[in-house]
């Protein structure tokens, strides 16, 4: 209700807008403000949204596609998601960050600013798009790396092997080992054992879990769901990609680069 009460009473929003998109309605953003807003976006968000919020190389989405952004009116929709982060068994994923309410917000003013601004509704903003150098980092510090935090699991003569053959933009090279799969592969099922106070064991593939909900689907169809009082029941997630989405928020801009580096000599 607060969020439409927003909406419905800024200032300055004629009753023959209120049915048009937020960024039609909002009056124009401090400059200021809008050139702090990129500096702090530059910081956080760039590496997984893009210098041009099209998509970046960590597999952000599109937010000047994005419905969420689009309907945000004063950071009412964005401001939880930087907070609380966002997390999907479907994949998607994106990781709480470290910001001030009024950090969040004045990117938040930056993104609607964009949105304002672009060419069109949901289009990229005005300009020719960057085009981003990827191979710049030193691929033996990668591969230390790489060794390190991702052998246990891969292998440069194993399922690595002729990786850069394989995928020989660097771009998509970059986005396929952080996101841990392909573009437009189909990701492995998360899937979930429940065992209730009674002793018995349910298991299926995970659609829902949150600290007050449990929904899966049974090998044979069923869906199934269960609510969740502390430790009751027991649940035993089995996530193929739950390491890369641990890794995301402890990459630094470094690490990402030496091991893409590493990665493009496995042809």
């Amino acid at each position: 209700m607060t969020a439409v009460l927003i909406c419905l009473f800024a200032p300055g929003i004629s009753a023959q807008n209120q049915g048009l998109y937020p960024a039609l309605q909002r009056p124009t953003a401090d400059p200021a403000e809008v050139e702090r807003g990129q500096a702090l976006y530059g910081i956080n968000c760039r590496a997984c949204h893009g210098v041009d919020l099209r998509g970046g190389d960590l597999g952000g989405p599109n937010l000047l596609r994005s419905q969420l952004v689009l309907g945000d009116f004063a950071g009412e929709a964005i401001w939880p998601i930087i907070r609380d982060g966002q997390s999907s068994p479907g994949g998607g994923n994106m990781p709480s960050q470290p910001l001030s309410e009024n950090d969040a917000q004045t990117i938040v003013t930056y993104i609607h600013s964009v949105l304002s601004t672009a060419s069109r509704q949901g289009g990229p903003p005005i300009g020719a798009e960057i085009e981003l150098d990827i191979l710049v980092g030193d691929s033996s510090a990668g591969q230390r790396y790489f060794n390190t935090m991702c052998g246990s699991c891969h292998s440069a003569t194993g399922d690595l092997s002729g990786i850069a053959t394989r995928i020989p933009n660097a771009k998509e090279l970059q986005n396929t080992w952080v996101r841990g799969e392909t573009r437009g592969s189909t990701r492995p099922p998360v899937t979930v054992v429940v065992t209730s106070p009674s002793g018995e064991h349910i298991e299926g593939h995970l659609e829902r879990l949150n600290d007050f909900l449990l929904v899966l689907t049974t090998t044979d169809g069923q869906h199934r769901s269960f609510s969740r009082r502390g430790g009751v029941p027991r649940i035993e997630v089995d996530d193929p990609l739950a390491r890369h989405t641990e890794l995301l928020p402890l990459y630094a801009d470094r690490d990402i680069h030496n091991v893409t580096a590493y990665l493009a000599t496995l042809k």
